[in-house]
């Protein structure tokens, strides 16, 4: 698991509102270093230049919407382990299966519960000795 700066591990939160990007901010701001983006490009560009570590991805973005970028972001050899949180007010079945198959490790809905979302990103944090990075 990449640590990023400082040994302080990098959550990249890709929302188009900046309300939902704050919320973020303030649920996780004080164990994480979190990044925010509102759109694919944005977001792809920082995951190639950062080390992250966590992506949280909104469902209904404009343009490429976050369904697309996780299936684009697995694509891609080097994020193929990468946790992928989708986070999103689509909270039907169909909704669920559908970040599943485009690749979500975790899928949470909005309104989330801080506590909630702290609990789902430390789950990826677990000290766990037969996972050592190779």
């Amino acid at each position: 698991m990449p640590s990023g700066v400082n040994g302080v591990p990098t959550i990249l939160a890709v929302d188009d509102s900046t309300v939902m990007q704050e919320m973020v901010k303030r649920a996780l701001g004080s164990e994480y270093r979190v990044l925010v983006a509102d759109n694919a490009v944005d977001a792809l560009a920082l995951i190639y230049h950062e080390q992250i570590a966590v992506l949280l991805l909104d469902v209904s973005m404009p343009g490429v919407d976050g369904l697309e970028l996780c299936r684009t972001v697995r694509s891609l050899p080097q994020f193929h382990a990468l946790p992928i949180i989708m986070l999103t007010a689509r909270d039907g079945v169909f909704d669920k299966v559908q970040g599943r198959l485009a690749g979500a490790t975790e899928y949470l809905t909005k309104p989330f519960d801080s506590e909630q979302l702290r609990q789902v990103v430390r789950n990826f944090f677990s000290p766990n000795p037969s996972a050592a990075e190779v």
